[in-house]
């Protein structure tokens, strides 16, 4: 008889782990407290208008291809994937600059806005595939064991990691410009972590976007999630939607039996699979006394990403703006530094909008479109109150997004309007402290140090999701699915298992 499996959360990791599972014959159910699946991979809809709310574009869908194919399904039979040819455009002080996927006219570019800098892109594409070559055993493997820090595979990677370098310090070997390195390190954001902290091993983060392509889902991210729903379903799988999990059922001091829902009822299960915010979870689903290594005090005690502020706007008219932009504060390291040091909210935040009709027409009604505007601001542990800060910082931003981005006027044409602030991630979306990205990515707080995808404090429990290794990000995410499945079918005696090849290492 197939071994139950309950997965907690119906996020992408979640997601991902029980289309592999049910796949494979196992019985498998989600619970998820919400209403829709996604988690902040879902979408918000409001007349009309569609929102994703949180990520905006699939980076590496090699990866999502191969979970499908894995499902025994094919992707593109699931999600219509059309790429940018434009990543997004990046407006400084002075100037706008476009970054192409094509190597040849970025490089042009590059050159038009700070000449002599394309041969340090060329540069940095070529030494960082070499890095991406070294790194991919660790971002697929486990790194639950610190003797597998000796292992080959981390010992060839050791050069790559460039261990005591930040990204910013990495970035700053290729560009001679502040504003070009800016251009390679903002995805540290991706981590909610600034480029003078984030280990320098990150540069792959920059690199993935512009060796792979960024690419948008017609209808939205969230078509990702709904496609796995699906996948999940046509094996047998079944969600609970407005379902949620009150406590982690344990016995024998520290054995997990199965689950209590938020009815009461006792639900029991051969495994159980966490894809709900790490620090949330451990805080709210398990009883005090139980962990030790990760009991309230010591989650308090770690570090954790920054949060962001979010403007969903339905408009009734297009704008002349890219699918994706990034607004820089004129003194960035500043912005940074006031969002992940002193705790403040910035008078110039950096803002990210996202203009996804320009691409994708379904997203609102004819002739409109869905504005998509994220703030990066310190997560909860700031003490800011939203409840009276929530209005003044949403003037700020539009005020910022009119000056900057040309959108004039644009309080006159919204139609739909919803905001998401950090008191709203961690009270509607059960986000410790509000810090959208999960735990930080400081090297105390990566692989092994990283809470273990075979949960270290409690037996039948498994975690997937940014809050694991290898981290967050959705092609991460997704990574640790695999690995959190494929180390429970190994250990599996009724089930036999061999892991094929993966997208990296097919595309490297």
């Amino acid at each position: 008889m197939a071994k139950k499996i309950i997965v907690i959360g119906a996020g992408p990791g979640g997601l991902a782990a029980a289309m592999l599972l049910a796949s494979k014959g196992y019985n498998v159910e989600i619970y998820e407290k919400q209403s829709f699946v996604g988690g902040r991979n879902g979408s918000v809809t409001m007349d009309g208008y569609t929102f994703d709310i949180g990520p905006t574009f699939l980076s590496m869908p090699e990866i999502a291809e191969e979970l499908f194919e894995a499902s025994g399904r094919n992707l593109h039979d699931y999600v219509d994937l059309k790429e940018l040819s434009v990543m997004y455009e990046l407006i400084f002080t002075d100037k706008k600059v476009q970054m192409y996927k094509d190597p040849e006219q970025l490089s042009r570019e590059i050159e038009r806005h700070y000449p002599g800098n394309s041969e340090g892109y060329k540069r940095f594409m070529n030494d960082t595939r070499k890095k991406m070559t070294r790194l991919k055993p660790i971002l697929q493997s486990p790194m639950d064991r610190y003797y597998q820090y000796i292992s080959w595979k981390v010992l060839r990677a050791l050069p790559q990691l460039s261990l005591g370098k930040s990204l910013y310090s990495v970035l700053s070997d290729y560009f001679t410009d502040h504003e070009l390195r800016l251009a390679f390190t903002f995805q540290s954001k991706y981590l909610g972590m600034s480029p003078w902290e984030c280990p320098g091993a990150f540069s792959i983060l920059s690199f993935m976007e512009h060796e792979y392509g960024i690419f948008h889902p017609i209808g939205g991210l969230n078509q990702l999630s709904k496609a796995m729903e699906k996948v999940v379903k046509e094996h047998g799988g079944v969600i609970h939607l407005g379902e949620g999990v009150r406590k982690l059922w344990i016995e024998d001091g520290n054995v997990v039996k199965g689950i209590m829902t938020e009815d009461g009822e006792k639900i029991e299960a051969d495994e159980v699979i966490i894809n709900g915010d790490f620090a949330h979870v451990m805080s709210n689903l398990v009883e005090d006394g139980v962990l030790k290594k990760y009991s309230k005090e010591k989650l308090k005690k770690k570090k954790y990403s920054c949060s962001t502020f979010m403007i969903y706007l339905g408009v009734d008219k297009q704008y002349d703006l890219p699918h994706h932009s990034i607004l820089f504060a004129e003194d960035y390291k500043r912005n940074v530094e006031e969002i992940t040091e002193t705790y403040t909210l910035s008078g110039d935040p950096s803002i990210y909008i996202q203009n996804a009709c320009v691409t994708d027409p379904t997203l609102a009604p004819t002739g409109h479109s869905t504005l998509y505007i994220l703030a990066p601001v310190p997560n909860n542990i700031s003490g800011i109150d939203w409840s009276e800060n929530e209005q003044t910082f949403r003037e700020l931003v539009l005020d910022l997004v009119e000056r900057k981005a040309g959108l004039e006027n644009i309080r006159d044409h919204i139609m739909v309007e919803k905001i998401i602030s950090p008191h709203h991630w961690e009270s509607e979306f059960n986000i410790y402290e509000g810090a959208t990205f999960n735990l930080g990515h400081q090297l105390t707080q990566m692989m092994a140090l990283r809470p273990h995808n075979k949960f270290e404090e409690l037996e039948h429990c498994w975690l997937v999701g940014g809050g694991t290794h290898p981290g967050s990000g959705l092609p991460t995410i997704l990574e640790s699915a695999r690995i959190s499945t494929n180390m429970l079918m190994n250990e599996d005696p009724s089930y036999s298992f061999m892991e094929g090849q993966t997208a990296m290492e097919e595309a490297l």
